[in-house]
C-alpha cells in the first residue's frame, strides 16, 4: 500500500494539454499502485499562476473518489495584511468539509515573516500540518531561508504545536549543505520533533540518491518522519515510470529497508499524521 502525501490537479504547468483532471489523477495511481493520494492546491498564492487549483478545485475534486482522495486546504498568510489575522473561520470550514492539511504553502515570503507565523500557530491549533515548498531567491515561488536555515529553525521553536512538512530546492538541499553527513536538515530533524518530510519531485529524489547508501540512512534514521510523495505535475506524467515511484519500488524490491521501517514511509506515517 502506498499513499501519496503530494498530489496536485489543475493546470500546474503553463501547457494546456498538461491539465490534470480527477480521471488522469486516478489513471496515474492505478499504473503507480498508489491506493489514496491527497491533493494540494496551490491557486491562493500568485507567484504560481496556478489555474483550477485552489482549495474549492481540491475539495469538489476529492468528492468523487471520497475513498482515493485526501483533500488540503490552502490560504496565503497575506490575507489579511497583518499578524493578528484571524483565520479560524476558514480553518473550521475547511476542517469540516475534510481537509487535512495546509499546503503547500509557497509565497516568496521569508520563512519565519509574521504573517507566516501567524499562520502556523492557527494551523496548529487546528491539528493541521504544513506543507511547505523552500526556494531561496526572489524570483519564482517558495519560502526563502538563510544558511543553516536559522528562519525555518525559528518557526520550529515559535510553533512547537505545529507539523511542517519540508519539500522543495533549497530544503532538500540542506541534506548536503555541510561536509557533515546530512547538514542542516538532519541536524534540525534530529532537534525538533515537529520536522517532517516527503520524498516527492525531482529535489526529493536527487537528494536521496545523490549519495545513495546515505539516502538509505536518512530513511532509516527518520522513518517515523518521513512521507512518500510523488508531486506529479503534468497529465503525460503517466506514460512514464515515475521516478519518486520507481525509488521506492527499488528499495522494497532489493530490501534496502526493512518492511516495518519502509512501511512507515509508504503509509503509515501518512495515516497515522492525517488520522485517515
Amino acid at each position: 500500500m502506498m499513499i501519496d502525501v503530494h498530489g496536485h490537479i489543475g493546470r500546474i504547468v503553463p501547457d494546456r494539454a498538461e491539465f490534470i483532471d480527477v480521471t488522469n489523477l486516478i489513471a496515474k495511481m492505478d499504473a503507480w499502485g498508489i491506493e489514496k493520494t491527497c491533493i494540494l492546491p496551490v491557486s491562493e498564492h500568485p507567484e504560481g499562476a496556478y489555474l483550477n487549483a485552489n482549495t474549492e478545485d481540491v475539495i469538489a475534486a476529492c468528492a468523487h473518489y471520497p475513498d482515493r482522495l485526501i483533500p488540503f486546504c490552502l490560504i496565503d498568510p497575506r490575507f489579511g495584511n497583518r499578524p493578528g489575522m484571524d483565520f479560524s473561520y476558514l480553518l473550521e470550514e475547511y476542517v469540516a468539509r475534510g481537509c487535512k492539511g495546509i499546503g503547500e504553502l509557497l509565497p516568496k515570503m521569508d520563512f519565519d515573516d509574521p504573517l507566516c507565523i501567524n499562520l502556523y500557530k492557527q494551523a496548529g491549533r487546528f491539528s493541521l500540518p504544513v506543507l511547505f515548498d523552500m526556494m531561496n531567491g526572489d524570483t519564482y515561488y517558495g519560502l526563502c531561508d538563510e544558511p543553516g536555515y536559522p528562519r525555518l529553525e525559528k518557526a520550529l521553536m515559535t510553533c512547537p504545536d505545529t507539523i511542517f512538512i519540508g519539500h522543495g530546492p533549497s530544503f532538500w538541499a540542506g541534506l548536503h549543505d555541510s561536509p557533515e553527513k546530512g547538514g542542516s536538515v538532519v541536524r534540525l530533524m534530529r532537534k525538533y520533533e515537529n520536522l517532517w518530510a516527503d520524498t516527492s519531485a525531482n529535489s526529493g529524489y536527487k537528494a536521496l540518491t545523490k549519495d545513495m547508501s546515505y539516502g538509505i540512512e536518512f530513511l532509516f534514521e527518520f522513518c517515523d518522519r518521513i512521507m512518500f510523495g510523488t508531486d506529479s505535475c503534468k497529465r503525460s506524467d503517466l506514460h512514464i515510470p515515475y521516478k519518486n515511484v520507481e525509488y521506492i519500488r527499488d528499495i522494497e524490491k532489493n530490501k534496502k529497508l526493512p518492511k516495518d521501517k519502509l512501511d512507515k514511509i509508504k503509509h503509515e506515517n501518512s495515516i497515522k499524521l492525517l488520522k485517515l
